[in-house]
């Protein structure tokens, strides 16, 4: 049986590293550049950063910064408006998965015009043409936008995530530059590196893992578990260039085999109550790892030795899944995430409607345990 596998054509990584941009844009012939960030991004002066570099260069460009946390469709549609308004032939991407996932969304309408309810995106994509060209700059440490097939809107009236799934998306050139993502705030820094740590960890316990992707997500497990306290804790920028680089790795293996229930019951809070996609991820991961450790507690095993548990190959299934659970719930302490789904607004009565949306989601099928409506219900219930 034969496995693909997708990824980027070029990246960059390094302090500074956004200073390629001009010369990258110059030799590939574009000239006019929509500009996708955030508000947020733009009031702190971080998508300036970038202004600056293409205003010296003499690159034209126009901003569009209308994109919420959780991007939706009317973001997407009002920026490809902008898009066609300002005739660009380049879209450059400065933020964290919002920007990207919204950049990555006019991408796709821009050349296939016939997808422009953006609804019809949702999963497994069959667009026909390639996306408009996307530059990315992450400023955050986890989503990984900038280097897989996937992006998520949220579809406000039916209050789902929609998972779009599409190789035609992927950026064409990726800029993961520390400077920009050292101007994260404290929560920031730690809900965008547990995200990270959760695109590793179920990509590495995930039905359609195989030896390639296994290799990427092992790498990056350990290395978030390593340099995650101190790039959120003690803003070290030897840390938050490897965070850069950790959950890069990390996508560029989940990318292609899919992801599971933490994702699938973390879309629903994000849609539901616009809880930020890190935080949802991190406060659900020790309990869906319970669950699944019935199934992966030899998975969970080698992870431990990985991270510094040699002792993990003389004990019995259950201790390791105790073990590994502690372990996560610890790290996630230690950058500053103590709360509860129930802290984020989540009442018991609406946990039958989350769960039925949950068995909806495109991440559920990767799960290494099956699971039902009554399997999410209880999962929510413990998560409180």
């Amino acid at each position: 049986m034969s496995m693909k596998f997708v990824l980027n054509e070029t990246s960059y990584f390094g302090k500074g590293a956004r200073e390629e941009l001009p010369a990258e844009i110059k030799k590939r012939g574009f000239k006019k550049v929509l500009l996708v960030s955030d508000k947020d991004l733009v009031e702190v002066g971080v998508t300036k950063k970038v202004e600056d570099i293409l205003e010296d260069a003499r690159i034209a460009y126009t901003l569009y910064s209308d994109i919420k946390p959780n991007p939706t469709i009317k973001n997407v549609l009002d920026g490809v408006r902008a898009c066609k308004k300002a005739r660009a032939d380049l879209i450059v991407a400065v933020g964290g998965g919002s920007s990207i996932d919204t950049a990555k969304g006019i991408s796709i309408i821009m050349t296939n015009p016939d997808r422009a309810d953006v609804k019809s995106l949702n999963g497994v994509s069959n667009t026909v043409n390639k996306g408009m060209p996307v530059i990315a700059l992450p400023t955050t440490a986890g989503t990984a936008a900038e280097v897989t097939i996937n992006y998520v809107i949220t579809d406000e009236d039916a209050k789902i995530k929609m998972v779009c799934v599409d190789p035609n998306d992927i950026p064409i050139l990726s800029i993961i530059d520390s400077e920009l993502m050292s101007t994260m705030p404290k929560s920031l820094a730690a809900a965008t590196g547990m995200d990270a740590l959760t695109h590793a960890v179920e990509g590495y316990i995930t039905k359609a893992h195989n030896e390639m992707s296994d290799m990427f997500h092992m790498k990056a497990i350990k290395m978030i578990f390593k340099y995650l306290p101190s790039a959120v804790n003690d803003k070290d920028e030897e840390a938050i260039e490897m965070m850069g680089m950790a959950q890069y790795i990390a996508g560029m293996g989940f990318s292609n085999v899919g992801l599971g229930i933490v994702h699938s019951m973390a879309h629903q809070l994000g849609a539901v109550y616009d809880t930020p996609h890190g935080i949802a991820n991190a406060m659900l991961l020790p309990t869906v790892m319970r669950f699944n450790g019935e199934v992966c507690a030899d998975r969970f095993r080698e992870i431990l030795v990985n991270i510094g548990r040699p002792d993990a190959e003389n004990l019995n299934d259950q201790d390791v899944i105790n073990t590994f659970v502690w372990m996560l719930s610890e790290l996630s302490k230690s950058v500053g995430i103590t709360q509860t789904i129930k802290d984020y607004g989540v009442k018991e009565e609406d946990i039958e409607m989350l769960a039925e949306k949950a068995m909806n989601d495109p991440c559920k099928p990767g799960n290494p345990r099956d699971v039902t409506k009554e399997d999410f219900i209880e999962l929510y219930k413990k998560a409180m």
